[in-house]
């Protein structure tokens, strides 16, 4: 049983188990899922201020918070009690692309070559870590939720602007993959 735990599951038995949060949180009680929308209630219960956009009964979506809390926790006890020794597998093809960038650390999820905190206060590092992560937030917000709450929930749910969404996650996924970042990397 342990050994089923430390390794990846297949997609025939994650994506049904992912697939299956769609109605399980409509059934005990019309809740939406979606991650994004967490940090808005984070906000809204932390910081009184007079924002139009966080004055809303946050109480309400309370479960919110334990479920992200719970993805949190149940990854840390993951990391804890499974941890997995072995190098992050790779291609073969991508290896050696990414080679060409100086990027050969695949102990972790993340390449260490790039995410650490020397490389935050370099050129490189502040448009991928900086730049990206303002791009990201304010993609979400402009997407009205994020990759997770349109394709899984939204997409179930047959809503026309996740479908949007979604292929706008896709598209901008497969450029930053292949024309954007080779070129930051090359910096």
């Amino acid at each position: 049983m342990i050994a089923l735990l430390k390794e990846p599951w297949p997609w025939y038995i994650a994506g049904p188990l992912i697939g299956l949060t769609v109605p399980i949180l409509l059934l005990i009680g019309n809740k939406s899922f979606g991650i994004s929308s967490s940090l808005r209630h984070i906000c809204a219960s932390c910081i009184p201020a007079d924002i139009p956009f966080f004055k809303y009964d946050w109480k309400k979506e309370v479960w919110n918070l334990f479920f992200v809390l719970g993805i949190f926790l149940g990854g840390a006890i993951a990391v804890r009690l499974f941890p997995n020794e072995a190098p992050v597998t790779v291609n073969p093809k991508l290896m050696q692309e990414l080679a060409g960038y100086g990027i050969n650390d695949y102990s972790n999820l993340v390449p260490m070559d790039l995410m650490n905190w020397s490389s935050l206060f370099t050129v490189k590092g502040v448009i991928l870590m900086v730049v990206g992560g303002f791009f990201v937030g304010f993609g979400t917000r402009y997407a009205g939720g994020c990759t997770s709450g349109h394709a899984i929930m939204g997409l179930s749910n047959l809503q026309w602007p996740s479908l949007i969404a979604t292929i706008s996650f896709m598209i901008g996924g497969f450029a930053m993959a292949n024309l954007i970042l080779p070129f930051i990397l090359s910096l």
